[in-house]
């Protein structure tokens, strides 16, 4: 079982909007369980929204991510995907311990990236595999160019030793409107910009991921 775990310790990175997008698609490469350990329960508010029977969804304080990851692992679950809390090191830690890859959020912005050293600075700790994503940015100009901050953005996170996926998420009202109905954007607009974005995301994702040993579960 593979864990990707959605990490930042800023709030209003857009980590829960990530987890359930790319978890619908984790299920379509064989069966997932989304994590929520946000005590703001966004995932828990959009699940109880979807008709769909997948992907699962598992609340889960810090004690008992062990137990739940064990009891996914030996129901054949292929892919566990697990919303963080921010402003929580304890936690964050934890579960960075337990993930295949953390994937970091990051919005283009001065605030996010004078924040996003503490949680590149845990991975590295740590050990941890991980991967930031230029999240909620601008959408791409007229000859699909990125706009600068965009671009000054990705270049201040390689500056800082950040691995960074190619592409972006951009910022697109259909992934809001997904959440709203319970469904994911792929389900909502299967053809547009969101969709392809967020699909190539969880394609670089998912191979990163089989590149790393899955965890043990304590």
């Amino acid at each position: 079982m593979h864990t990707i775990l959605i990490a930042a310790q800023k709030g209003g990175a857009g980590k829960s909007t990530l987890a359930a997008h790319l978890s619908t698609l984790a299920d379509r490469d064989g069966k997932t369980l989304l994590v929520d350990t946000d005590p703001q329960g966004s995932l828990s508010f959009w699940r109880r929204r979807r008709t769909a029977q997948t992907p699962v969804l598992a609340r889960a304080s810090a004690l008992a991510m062990p137990d739940v990851l064990g009891r996914a692992r030996c129901s054949g679950v292929a892919w566990a995907v697990v919303d963080s809390p921010p402003h929580n090191t304890s936690l964050i830690s934890s579960l960075m311990s337990r993930a295949t890859l953390t994937v970091i959020p990051v919005r283009p912005g001065p605030f996010d990236l004078d924040a996003v050293g503490t949680t590149l600075a845990m991975a590295r700790r740590l050990k941890a595999p991980m991967a930031c994503i230029i999240n909620a940015a601008p959408p791409f100009t007229c000859g699909d160019r990125q706009v600068s901050v965009v671009v000054e953005t990705r270049a201040a996170l390689s500056r800082m030793g950040a691995p960074v996926l190619p592409g972006q998420v951009s910022q697109r009202a259909s992934l809001s409107h997904a959440l709203i109905s319970g469904q994911s954007v792929d389900e909502y607009d299967p053809h547009g910009r969101a969709t392809s974005e967020i699909a190539a995301m969880w394609s670089m994702i998912s191979e990163l991921a089989r590149n790393f040993p899955c965890q043990a579960s304590d």
